[in-house]
């Protein structure tokens, strides 16, 4: 198996020398329709981070992002605090960015990783503490279903942590696989109970663009 470009990013810029080991396992595809529009595709991102300074953690790689080759934020949500998943850890703190991609999911998913990597994510269990967790929500109105790569995120739906950031930015978004806005997913979630535990703890700097579709 070929090995993807390697990656870094150093000093909040764009580098290219290191790869992200997880990248061994996810392979470059193309778009069947020959190439992108000239002002690329929206994608979501969700950032969440429980280990050392998150809140800095999260404006910092929203920052870094928007240096790589291929991605330019264009809008980024407010910070919340939640209560974490899984074993006994701190608090998390979470937020939505919405990017204009030139790159192919599986190549953004690369550049995410490495992000991660660069602000010192181990994998060490599932669920567990870590320092920047990056998750691709959605990619315009693909639906991907293969090895490594799933869009739209498979439990994008069932996350208030994830819908009440995505909401300050990307409400209308229509789910291509549930047919329902963001809006529309999070009020399902309130209408079951379990739309709570998600506080506003502060306002990010705003993109020119604050919101999509």
């Amino acid at each position: 198996m070929q090995a993807p470009e390697p990656l870094i990013l150093s000093n909040g810029r764009y580098d290219s020398r290191l790869t992200c080991a997880d990248d061994y396992d996810l392979q470059s595809d193309s778009f069947q329709s020959g190439g992108l529009p000239a002002d690329g595709v929206s994608a979501a991102i969700a950032l969440g981070s429980n280990l050392g300074n998150s809140q800095q953690i999260l404006l910092n790689a929203m920052t870094v992002l928007d240096t790589v080759p291929g991605i330019r934020v264009s809008a980024r949500s407010h910070l919340y605090k939640t209560a974490p998943v899984g074993p006994p850890q701190p608090d998390y703190i979470n937020a939505c960015i919405t990017v204009q991609t030139s790159l192919s999911p599986r190549d953004l998913l690369h550049r995410l990783l490495a992000v991660e990597q660069q602000f010192g994510r181990v994998r060490k269990e599932r669920w567990g503490a870590r320092s920047l967790d990056l998750d691709l929500l959605l990619f315009g109105d693909r639906i991907i279903a293969a090895p490594k790569l799933s869009i739209p995120h498979p439990r994008l739906h069932e996350r208030p942590f994830v819908l009440v950031p995505l909401m300050d930015i990307a409400a209308h978004w229509l789910h291509p696989v549930l047919h329902q806005t963001v809006e529309q997913l999070f009020t399902q979630l309130v209408e079951q109970g379990l739309g709570n535990g998600v506080e506003k703890i502060a306002r990010a700097v705003s993109y020119e663009s604050q919101t999509v579709f």
